[in-house]
């Protein structure tokens, strides 16, 4: 299976609706995320349990909310997802150009932002790249499951304020479709050693 590209970098304006400045790190984590196509919901759960399960071990406690709901003051260090595209595994499959990045996370200056963007329809097309036979009766979790390593992977990035790779586990550069629906994938050793080493 081809390898995808799993991350970039981009220099970008910040989202003015978000206050930047956050207290050294929290035990907390709010993930404010902000959907710009149609989801499915059962996927977005999954997304979450998926995220959470990586997490397990590192110290650090999750609060999910929608865009809509970001203005509501939280004391949690917050993380802004953007999903562009259909985060939607539809029936028929439609050709998509594989290339590039599944998300990336701004950078300004070459400082990690806590701003990821999730391009849907590129992790769509990988997975269903890696789907056969049953898989198809459980493509909205599998979605899930992917998109909560896509975001995962990302958000090692924001809060190690690093944009390093690892050599194997969820943190390497390039994932492909089977990876990111296979049964269990998590994170290496010392990148989980390094979030638990964040926490107060």
């Amino acid at each position: 299976m081809r390898p995808v590209s799993f991350c970039g970098s981009r220099v970008a304006a910040l989202w003015a609706m978000i206050a930047v400045g956050t207290p050294a790190w929290p035990v907390g984590v709010t993930i404010v995320l902000d959907f710009q196509g149609p989801r499915s919901e059962r996927s977005v759960q999954e997304m979450k349990r998926e995220l959470e399960g990586i997490m397990k071990g590192s110290g650090l406690a999750f609060e999910w909310r929608l865009r809509d709901e970001a203005k509501q003051a939280t004391p949690n260090y917050l993380v802004v997802v953007r999903f562009k595209g259909k985060c939607v595994l539809e029936p028929v499959g439609y050709l998509f150009d594989e290339r590039g990045p599944l998300a990336f996370t701004y950078s300004t200056d070459g400082a990690i932002q806590p701003y990821s963007e999730v391009a849907c329809d590129k992790v769509v097309s990988s997975v269903r790249s890696a789907m056969f036979g049953g898989d198809y009766a459980f493509a909205d979790e599998l979605l899930g499951r992917a998109l909560g390593r896509v975001v995962a992977h990302e958000l090692v990035h924001i809060l190690s304020k690093s944009s390093a790779h690892a050599r194997k586990g969820l943190e390497m550069p390039a994932l492909s479709g089977k990876l990111l629906i296979a049964p269990d994938l998590k994170l290496d050793a010392a990148d989980l050693e390094k979030l638990h080493d964040l926490v107060p």
